[in-house]
């Protein structure tokens, strides 16, 4: 390879709280060459993800955390430069855990080949890739939704619960989003289908909640927590199923929430009711399921019948403050930043 210059954003400090911009840094440096059994990609979109905040902390978790003064990880899609193993060319399109950074060298065993026809490469990163699969996943696996149920997802415009929803409908529930704002609320009714949504901002917002389920809740996907559980948990109906794939409210605390403790009534609905709470990594689930997962949602998103929203933002260098923003929910759709032109 000829010598080219890559752009990187490293952990400059652990955050303390919410993320501020000093605890990210741009650097400028030579791009490496693939070793042997690498690959050498210059990658063209960057996801930005919840979970990302959660390993920027050194606290135990499934993850390793991030380190500081390297790259953050990330996936991307992108395109191969050089390759020195048999099964990527140069021209191949990719996906991915490139990182935040313009150009990655990853073992050639991490990635997977994408069609060379995907018209929108970035839905790898959404719709198509783990977002999408952690909603179905999620939603078909544990929460199990059967004809007729009510069906309620929080963050109903994200990039997680909009598929849910979509889903959900498919397979004959009512569903009920939770979203911030008017206008995602309107594009989860207007434009997804949901048979209503709540602002969560709303200051009646329990209130209208609870009007808009008369027959109480059956499945709740869970991906924020904090005061919108509160509002969901005297909802759930016996035999009730309540996937969690994230609890984006408490990811910058520092401490456990003020107030009186809620484990006793947690505890004692979930005993009442025989509810079924379940976590899961998505991670965990891509060996024995993501080709069942491709095999359904690929003619869903061709055929129209699932549709997806993305927040583009152009350039490495404003992925700090994008991500910073999608932890306040600023985002309004799958939050991707554009690195490069095809």
């Amino acid at each position: 390879m000829t010598a080219q210059q890559s752009r990187r954003i490293v952990l400059a400090s652990r955050p303390k709280g919410a993320p501020v911009s000093g605890d990210f840094r741009l650097e400028t440096g030579p791009a490496v060459d693939p070793d042997e059994g690498q690959v050498a990609i210059r990658n063209l979109y960057l996801s930005l993800d919840p979970y990302m905040r959660g390993r920027m902390s050194d606290a135990p978790s499934y993850a390793e955390p991030f380190q500081i003064g390297e790259a953050l990880g990330g996936a991307t899609v992108g395109r191969v430069e050089a390759s020195r193993d048999g099964n990527f060319k140069e021209g191949d399109l990719v996906l991915a855990f490139g990182g935040w950074q313009e150009r990655s060298v990853v073992p050639a065993s991490s990635l997977r080949k994408l069609p060379a026809d995907l018209t929108r490469p970035s839905y790898a990163l959404g719709v198509l890739g783990m977002p999408g699969f952690t909603a179905w996943h999620g939603l078909l696996k544990i929460g199990e939704p059967k004809v007729g149920e009510t069906v309620v997802v929080a963050a109903a415009s994200g990039a997680v619960g909009s598929v849910v929803g979509q889903v959900a409908k498919l397979k004959g529930a009512r569903v009920v989003g939770i979203a911030g704002g008017e206008e995602k609320c309107r594009f989860v009714t207007d434009e997804l289908g949901f048979d209503a949504c709540i602002d969560r901002r709303d200051p009646q917002f329990a209130e209208k909640l609870k009007a808009a389920v008369p027959d109480g809740i059956d499945v709740y996907f869970e991906n924020v927590g904090g005061a919108v559980f509160d509002a969901v948990l005297p909802l759930l109906n016996v035999h009730a199923r309540v996937p969690i794939c994230g609890l984006i409210a408490g990811y910058n605390s520092e401490r456990p929430p003020e107030g009186p403790d809620r484990m006793p009534l947690l505890m004692g609905t979930l005993l009442k009711k025989r509810i079924r709470m379940q976590g899961f990594i998505i991670g965990d689930h891509y060996g024995p399921e993501f080709s069942e997962f491709m095999a359904e949602m690929g003619p869903w998103v061709k055929e129209g019948r699932v549709r997806f929203r993305e927040d583009v933002v152009e350039g490495l260098e404003n992925a700090p403050k994008a991500f910073i923003g999608l932890l306040e929910g600023e985002n309004f759709g799958k939050l991707v930043v554009k690195l490069s032109d095809d």
